[in-house]
């Protein structure tokens, strides 16, 4: 097992753009740097590497010298973990470096039964080694070479590897917490009036494990949300991550983090922070919002949403329920609106009866419902649903369009109830129990936001594009937890849209003085595709800057303006959409236009329903998922009419 820490000055850069600053277009973490190999002498061709104890935040890596055998080095890989951490059983442990060891020495015993080896590697970097022998006895490692640290044979006990960037201080840190390693991790949350708790809280091994506390590293969105208890036990050790700035060292066995401002108070219509919800309109808006909503109910909601894509069809029905939610509850039209709900109803339908193009399928292996479409062959048939790339998005606007339709009509909630809970334990299941669906497959609950990767491989690890529609997916929750009576789930919908709030500004929307990633990146705005290895300022569909931007605002919902906040939307428009800036938003065409006109509502409303509302507007400007209807409900709820 190869451990490698990435320090700035190793990075590779992309071309520079001609956006204001000369932004990078990407930056990548080299990969193959083999600063300490955890090894056996017995491993050779015939090695096998299995995954075993998949928990939500844990697994173990298993290596044996082949299949079946007794002789093992299991590695339990939980994010955050202090020391990376190799069980041997009945092995010669090798510890090597590719990087070529410059000197290595023994450092005494931090504490009985432990013996500790400080390495320093020709890069200069320093390295702790903790051994920790099942018998107690010296293992007495000797370099057999630059790349080579060799025990006895067939030892039994535990091999500890830590980078150590903060000098003295920080090894005694080290020695402090040496001999135990987490396994595992839970979760837990509540959320009291508008603030929300979380805590995550690790299961530990090896010796002394009641004395002794483990370390474990906390990202930056952890650190400022951390209550005056938690913050007590950071340290001054700090590495820094490949992609979310600087981590930092704390000891303990949990964290609780505490999340305030939750949106208790959003619901359906346009929401600001500053003055909640805004559904009263004035009679002038109303009659400009009710003649394009006219035009727009002409639309055929059946044929929109009877597609071949999951994703395309969850966006038309989120479409068509959020402007007949305008109609109803904010044009007071009910009589408009009713016959409209009942189409919506009967598209929804195909879908709950399981008729649509192409079928959904429980899979067994991965326990998921998947979209069949890919068994024809295809992977990348619809997104890659069948691989689980993107159920948060694609199930997202089904669970929003359904806490709309039943907000609507109560009635309609009970015989859909078990139809669109099971979206929602497919991709956000809060339950670690149970058997049919995985706990949070969307959500990472350490990394403060969702992956969309699903089950495709990746050299740089998972990734996610569109962050706003990871908010989506919360706040569907939130709102068809409210929609359906489900107490938790709304709570845990406004807990999770206040953890995106933080972690999208620390790593997805990039304010001037974002300290996370590189400066020389930082004028992009967005990161584009945030992987775990690199962050790339592009899209999987085009290099459009309306693109790269966009994908990052849409759907526009009233989640928007809690999560976007109003000094990054301005930096990002003045560096990028203005009329004097880099790709004026006059000049895009087509249905990005209108998202960056709705998006523009988040600081000048009134700009953005002047667009919205002009003579002759081109609706080729509007987005196949998004509606005229609601665009110019938005702006004038946000004080633009």
């Amino acid at each position: 097992m190869s451990v490698s820490h990435v320090e700035p000055h190793l990075l590779a850069y992309g071309p520079t753009s001609s956006l204001p600053g000369n932004p990078v277009a990407y930056y990548i973490n080299p990969i193959g740097i083999q600063s300490i190999i955890l090894s056996a002498a017995e491993l050779s061709y015939s090695t096998t590497l299995t995954a075993e104890n998949v928990k939500p935040f844990s697994a173990d890596a298993v290596l044996r010298p082949e299949a079946d055998s007794s002789q093992k080095i299991t590695i339990p890989v939980v994010q955050g973990m202090g020391y990376v951490t190799g069980v041997y059983d009945e092995l010669q442990p090798v510890v090597q470096s590719a990087v070529h060891f410059r000197q290595v020495v023994t450092a005494g015993s931090p504490k009985a039964g432990i013996f500790k080896y400080r390495a320093t590697l020709e890069d200069g970097a320093i390295w702790l080694i903790y051994v920790t022998p099942q018998d107690g006895q010296d293992p007495n490692l000797q370099l057999v070479s630059t790349t080579d640290l060799r025990g006895p044979a067939d030892w039994s006990g535990t091999i500890q590897v830590a980078k150590n960037p903060a000098g003295s201080s920080g090894e005694s840190l080290y020695d402090n917490s040496s001999g135990v390693f987490p396994v595992e991790a839970v979760v837990s949350g509540a959320v009291n009036d508008r603030t929300g708790t979380y805590r995550l809280s690790w299961g530990k091994a090896g010796k002394d494990v009641q004395s002794t506390p483990l370390m474990m590293f906390a990202l930056p969105h952890h650190v400022e949300a951390f209550d005056s208890q938690t913050s007590s036990r950071a340290v001054n050790i700090t590495l820094r991550t490949t992609t979310k700035g600087a981590a930092r060292a704390v000891i303990g066995e949990y964290w609780t983090m505490t999340e305030p401002d939750l949106p208790t108070t959003m619901d359906f219509a346009p929401w600001s922070i500053a003055s909640g919800s805004s559904p009263q309109l004035s009679q002038a808006a109303q009659g400009v919002i009710r003649g394009a909503a006219a035009t727009e109910l002409q639309q055929d909601i059946d044929a929109q949403s009877n597609l071949n894509s999951m994703y395309y069809s969850g966006k038309a029905l989120s479409k068509f329920a959020t402007i007949i939610y305008t109609v109803d509850k904010l044009l007071n039209d009910r009589a408009t609106a009713a016959p409209a709900l009942e189409r919506l109803k009967q598209a929804f339908a195909r879908f709950t009866q399981n008729r649509q193009q192409y079928p959904l399928v429980y899979d067994t292996v991965w326990k998921g419902v998947v979209s069949s479409a890919s068994y024809g062959g295809d992977v990348g048939a619809d997104f890659g649903n069948t691989l689980y790339n993107d159920h948060h998005f694609h199930y997202g606007y089904f669970i929003h369009a359904a806490a709309i339709i039943g907000s609507l009509d109560p009635s309609w909630v009970g015989p859909n109830r078990d139809w669109v809970n099971m979206l929602v334990r497919d991709a956000g299941n809060a339950a670690a129990n149970d058997p049919l669906f995985p706990f949070s497959r969307s959500f990472d609950w350490y990394h403060g936001h969702s992956w969309a990767k699903g089950l495709f491989e990746s050299f740089d690890g998972k990734d996610e594009e569109s962050s706003s529609e990871d908010v989506m997916f919360a706040y569907a929750l939130k709102m068809w937890g409210k929609t359906s009576g489900d107490a938790s789930m709304e709570a845990r919908g406004n807990l999770m849209l206040g953890i995106l709030r933080r972690s999208l500004r620390n790593y997805f929307l990039m304010e001037s003085d974002n300290a996370n990633h590189p400066s020389n990146f930082i004028a992009n705005k967005v990161t584009g595709i945030l992987f775990e290895n690199k962050v790339d300022h592009t899209t999987y569909f085009g290099n459009n800057l309306e693109y790269i931007q966009g994908i990052h605002m849409l759907p526009l919902l009233p989640s928007s303006t809690y999560t976007r906040s109003q000094e990054f939307v301005r930096e990002e428009w003045d560096a990028i959409f203005a009329s004097n800036a880099a790709a004026p938003a006059e000049g895009v065409t087509g249905g990005w236009k209108g998202v960056l006109y709705a998006n523009l509502a988040l600081i000048d409303p009134a700009a953005s329903w002047r667009f919205f509302a002009q003579d002759g507007f081109d609706y080729g400007w509007i987005d196949g998922g998004a509606s005229r209807t609601w665009y110019l409900a938005f702006a004038a709820g946000l004080g633009g009419a």
